[in-house]
């Protein structure tokens, strides 16, 4: 075993003849310590090659990681590179491929990664995730919302920032002790024109920090998978579709981390809508153009099913957010009269019947089972930074449904342009919810921010009654 300190990359190679002659070239594959600097290096590098719209293969990632070492100037001295190098010729069919991927061996055995399609583990996706989330916070002022991070995942009361004169018999833990120590300073100044040390405490002086009974949350984050969602944003290095991904991981982290008595959900759409295991956020792929009817923009879809979802969980505060770069482009056909309508006023309009081919090839290409309860025929109708009339009833009137059952509509839009917000404005009036217009760059702090604060709403509302 070779030890040097001043390497932060060792390769441990087993020097057994039976080891050389295993057919097991996975388990008999060197072992390598990797500090943790370059570890964070590494799953941050994950975490950008996973949110591509082409999730990359081991073999590339394999040598992505390679490069990322020596970017580090970390070389092999043990005249071991070709275990280090990627080798071109190995085929990835082939079941000890990883024999020739150090690294990647490396992060499988420390359960990061797994031998899959979808080579992230639920380790690997949950300290990716906490990474991005980590980032996000550092950017915002943690103080404003009242953040404070623990390790312990429960159910209880939550600790307000705001206090309360300290009563009898309640709580000591609570106390809230800078401002108990500044009550006591500044009553002895007053008392005496000066303040000595020790300090003197009364009761009168304490202050306790008020709680109250946590507040569940059910909500449905509904994400636009729709072709233009792939478009790069001019703001930074990731696209629409990216920038919302990394944005949905961080929140459902923090949603895990902070809220856990929540519940959330979340939803891809573009004709029609799917509901999504938050595992495959990373995943997520935009609807091709061209090759069906799926990529177009179907707010309906997005609230009928998210409707569904949330009439099954008895919580009082419901509440959908939709994310998505345009305007609506496909609403559902209820009934006959309504295709005659259309069709009377505009001759050659498009109408598709979900089919079982399409169906089942998303389910294998996407993995989606997308809703085809919620509608039996689609109305497809494309304006350019318009909303085709029809669609634009038919999706204000589903979005006035929602609101009578109690459920909260909220609209980010995340584009470069704003001309596409006036729609969704409009349709924000009738359900008194809210619209955001902001860059794909920043749509991550944007989720969270709204998120932290309506929890803080929710809680208020409920406790003012």
């Amino acid at each position: 075993m070779f030890t040097n300190k001043s390497i932060d990359f060792i390769y441990f190679p087993f020097t057994k003849e039976s080891d050389k002659t295993s057919n097991k070239k996975f388990e008999d594959q060197g072992e390598h310590n990797i500090n943790n600097d370059i570890l964070d290096d590494l799953l941050k590098s994950l975490g950008r090659e996973i949110l591509k719209e082409k999730t990359p293969s081991v073999q590339e990632l394999e040598q992505t990681l390679q490069e990322i070492i020596k970017k580090k100037g970390k070389k092999n001295k043990f005249n071991k590179e070709n275990d280090f190098n990627y080798k071109n010729d190995s085929n990835p069919s082939d079941s000890n491929v990883k024999s020739n991927l150090p690294i990647i061996t490396h992060l499988i055995r420390e359960g990061y990664l797994k031998n899959s399609e979808k080579w992230l583990s639920s380790k690997g996706f949950a300290k990716i995730g906490e990474k991005i989330l980590q980032d996000i916070l550092k950017v915002l002022k943690k103080g404003d919302f009242g953040i404070h991070e623990t390790k312990n995942f429960g159910y209880g009361s939550l600790l307000l920032d705001t206090t309360k004169k300290y009563e009898i018999g309640d709580d000591i833990r609570l106390i809230n002790i800078p401002n108990s120590l500044l009550n006591s300073i500044q009553r002895l100044a007053r008392e005496n024109g000066k303040v000595e040390i020790p300090i003197k405490l009364d009761i009168e002086d304490f202050e306790e920090y008020e709680t109250i009974q946590d507040v569940r949350v059910s909500i449905v984050y509904c994400i636009d998978l729709s072709s233009t969602m792939r478009y790069s944003t001019l703001y930074g290095d990731l696209s629409r579709i990216e920038a919302a991904k990394r944005a949905l991981w961080s929140l459902y982290i923090l949603h895990k981390k902070y809220f856990p008595s929540d519940i959330i959900n979340m939803i891809g759409f573009g004709a029609l809508a799917s509901k999504i295991n938050p595992l495959d956020i990373p995943y997520l792929k935009t609807f091709e153009p061209g090759v069906d009817f799926l990529h177009y923009t179907n707010y309906q879809a997005a609230l009928r099913l998210a409707k569904k979802m949330l009439q099954k969980n008895p919580v009082e505060n419901k509440r959908i957010v939709l994310i998505t770069d345009g305007h609506p482009s496909a609403c559902f056909i209820d009934n006959d009269k309504e295709q005659q309508k259309i069709l009377s006023q505009r001759p050659y309009s498009h109408f598709y019947i979900p089919d079982k081919n399409t169906i089942n090839s998303i389910k294998k290409s996407h993995e989606m089972n997308l809703d085809i309860h919620s509608g039996a025929l689609v109305y497809l109708c494309y304006r350019y930074r318009q909303v085709d009339q029809f669609i634009g009833e038919r999706t204000i009137i589903e979005a006035k449904k929602c609101y009578k059952k109690g459920i909260q509509i909220d609209t980010i839009m995340i584009s470069e342009e704003n001309s596409m917000l006036s729609y969704v404005n409009e349709m924000e009036k009738y359900v008194k919810g809210r619209s955001y217009y902001i860059n794909p760059d920043s749509i991550d702090k944007m989720l969270l921010t709204d998120y932290i604060n309506n929890k803080k709403k929710f809680i208020h509302s409920k406790d003012n009654f």
